[in-house]
């Protein structure tokens, strides 16, 4: 059996030099084709359609607001770069981008669902339905009566948290609750829409409901002693042990200064 014959080498040198230039060659054509789509007018971002939560954004201003920020064609632009635009949006919670060949993105939005005011009077801030603080132009906001809570920073969620726990509570009297606070110190207080301050103390979430609940349940029976109204109530303070101190307007366990409005203040056990 004769053995293999070797090709030369020169014959060598031309197959791999032959190699070497069709691959160039299939390099350039696709860097080609590359430069071409990246290029070509047609695929150019032609529209953005938007859609889902639009309630305080409109597409036309959504549109108007986030293309100049947009860079590249259809093939380049970056998806993450769109989405944190449309973000950036005030009311904007959540962003959706997907190419839509080709030359179109499409965006489904999730806007913020404002529960209460976020900081001191005046402050923009709001908080969501997940207890996310967002910054917005308070006046686009349909509900006149939202509640403002406080807070340290990044505690929006827990504040929001005891805001519902205990905002049931008072329903039965036909009270709300339009201050809530968490002070530095872990305390809670609350104002109710009569007016009235309730300092609720410090402890768990179950430990403030426990002694909140405490105080509804009695309440009437001890403003009925002084035919007063649950309304009536100036002041409470819930950290007691064994009660809670109340202040009644109208009523008086002491002397009054001339043209003072009577308020008592009576420790129920």
């Amino acid at each position: 059996m004769n053995p293999t014959l070797q090709q030369p080498f020169d014959v060598r040198l031309m197959n791999l030099t032959a190699s070497v230039l069709f691959t160039g060659c299939a390099v350039l054509l696709l860097a080609a084709g590359l430069w071409w789509l990246v290029r070509n007018p047609a695929f150019a971002i032609g529209a953005i359609t938007v859609q889902g939560d639009v309630t305080h954004n409109s597409a036309v201003t959504l549109r108007a607001n986030v293309t100049p920020r947009l860079a590249g064609n259809f093939f380049t632009v970056s998806l993450q770069s769109t989405r944190e635009a449309f973000e950036a949006v005030p009311w904007v919670r959540q962003a959706v981008v997907r190419r839509e060949f080709p030359n179109r993105l499409r965006v489904l939005l999730r806007e913020h669902e404002a529960v209460a005011f976020w900081g001191a009077d005046g402050d923009v801030k709001l908080v969501s339905s997940v207890g996310e603080v967002f910054e917005a132009n308070s006046g686009d906001v349909e509900q006149d009566k939202l509640p403002r809570l406080l807070g340290p920073e990044g505690q929006s969620q827990q504040v929001l948290q005891m805001y519902l726990a205990i905002k049931p509570l008072f329903e039965p009297l036909d009270l709300a609750i339009e201050m809530l606070e968490l002070s530095a110190h872990g305390s809670w207080s609350a104002q109710l829409d009569s007016g009235a301050r309730i300092e609720l103390g410090r402890g768990s979430e179950a430990e403030v409901v426990e002694r909140t609940r405490r105080f509804v349940q009695t309440l009437t029976q001890v403003t009925s002693r002084y035919s007063r109204r649950a309304d009536a109530v100036v002041s409470v303070d819930l950290r007691h042990g064994d009660g809670y101190a109340l202040r009644l307007r109208g009523v008086t366990t002491g002397a009054e200064a001339p043209g003072e409005v009577a308020k008592g203040k009576r420790t129920v056990r």
